[in-house]
């Protein structure tokens, strides 16, 4: 795929959107499936660049995993050292979830290491807690970052405190280890952000036959010695990539359905949902599918917390860009911890094309320009900012340039094809 591309829509976008599986889900059941006694079935996996980094760690724990289309076969195994050292490339979920899982085996050791961004991004919380439960976890830099190294003893239980204002991953791994602790553990969670993201953990372990007891978001108690029990997932449609879609005809206008999405299963990106409608976008909702139905005019700003859904931070700063008002996002300061400072890189690459951004430790407020200006923006290899910058460059009559489609095999790797597909042109550079 060519690393740069421009986009330019000639007219009102139309048609249908197959909205691909969920990245957070897949993740999850993979990991819960190679933990489980007997074959599971993962129905309609997102296969992408993160989610194939989760299952060679899990074949690497001792996972059978069998991959066709449309499924994705796991024989579960009790989780042993990685004979080599596990490589999860650009995938944070990966390192965070399957740190502790390395962490379970009572002999041997692992590695697990990742690219440059994810030696950069932090795992002390955790590994702190791994420590307090009995686990041998430390950073070999001693920077609290990767490459880390886990294992030798197994994790004994115990109580455990932890920030959940960096990530709440930090969260769900040990909501997904602990049930294979030889004993109870009690774990305190201060702050937590990215709730919903627990909930999902919380939801699927269900599925998998595992009982967590909990108050609220602050504290849970999760018996030691569970198993997780075979059993088939069908992955929901992914809200987070959904966002993007409907952003798209959102600022430009026109009829688009997106289907395969449910509400069934918790994801925090569903917001998006509401927060068009706050911003005066109409979304029709039917079973299984929504349609978003806009007239490209003038949409209203206002303040939106992200506390809960970092990842609309990008698409909802592109969407300030058609505002009447100043658009503010609060909440976001654990989204300078993903694959890039995302706070820092919306807000340059949104005042390169003109617009009016004021930064803060914790979020960002744009005001749009009265033209925006053509410039090369560059996603700093983050899926994420580059289909952000990538509906920038819709606003423009002839496009701007937008640096990094490469990134996009991380969560989308048909996003293009899909923008084509409702009346986009894509030129690839």
């Amino acid at each position: 795929m060519a690393p740069n591309v421009k986009l330019v829509a000639k007219g009102e976008l139309g048609g249908k959107v197959k909205v691909p599986p969920s990245k957070s889900y897949t993740h999850r059941a993979a990991i819960m499936a190679s933990l489980s006694r007997g074959r599971s079935r993962v129905l309609a996996p997102l296969v992408s660049r993160d989610t194939l980094a989760t299952f060679r760690a899990c074949r690497a724990m001792g996972a059978e995993l069998e991959e066709s289309s449309g499924c994705l076969t796991v024989t579960g195994s009790e989780p042993r050292a990685a004979a080599d050292v596990v490589n999860v490339e650009n995938s944070g979920t990966t390192l965070r979830f399957m740190t502790s899982i390395f962490a379970l085996p009572e002999r041997g050791y692992t590695v697990l290491t990742g690219d440059e961004s994810i030696r950069r991004r932090p795992m002390g919380g955790l590994l702190d807690v791994l420590s307090g439960l009995g686990a041998r976890a430390w950073s070999t830099g001693g920077n609290g970052c990767a490459p880390i190294i886990v294992g030798e003893g197994g994790m004994e239980g115990g109580s455990a405190g932890i920030r959940g204002d960096v990530s709440s991953q930090f969260v769900s791994s040990i909501l997904i280890s602990a049930p294979l602790a030889r004993g109870e553990v009690s774990l305190r969670v201060l702050d937590a952000v990215s709730r919903p993201y627990i909930d999902a953990t919380l939801k699927l372990s269900e599925l998998y036959r595992i009982t967590v007891e909990r108050d609220g978001y602050s504290n849970f108690k999760i018996g030691g010695g569970q198993r997780y029990r075979a059993c088939d997932f069908s992955v929901p449609g992914d809200f987070s990539s959904a966002s993007f879609i409907m952003a798209a005809a959102a600022l430009v206008g026109g009829d688009v359905e997106l289907s395969d999405l449910t509400t069934s299963f918790p994801q925090g990106d569903s917001a998006i949902v509401n927060l068009l409608g706050r911003l005066g976008v109409k979304v029709i909702q039917h079973s299984g599918s929504m349609v978003v139905r806009s007239d490209g005019d003038r949409l209203s700003g206002g303040s939106f917390d992200l506390s809960d859904t970092p990842d609309l931070l990008p698409v909802l700063g592109v969407l300030a860009l058609k505002c009447d008002g100043p658009l503010e996002i609060t909440g976001v300061a654990h989204a300078r911890f993903k694959e890039s400072d995302r706070v820092h890189a919306t807000a340059e690459g949104l005042s390169k094309i003109g617009a009016k951004v004021a930064e803060h430790a914790d979020g960002i407020t744009i005001v749009r320009p009265s033209k925006l200006t053509p410039a090369a923006l560059d996603a700093h290899g983050d899926h994420r900012m580059f289909m952000a910058f990538a509906l920038a460059s819709l606003l423009l009559p002839n496009g701007l340039q937008v640096i990094g489609a490469e990134s996009l095999d991380v969560s989308y790797p048909s996003f293009l094809t899909d923008l084509q597909r409702i009346g986009v042109s894509v030129e690839r550079a």
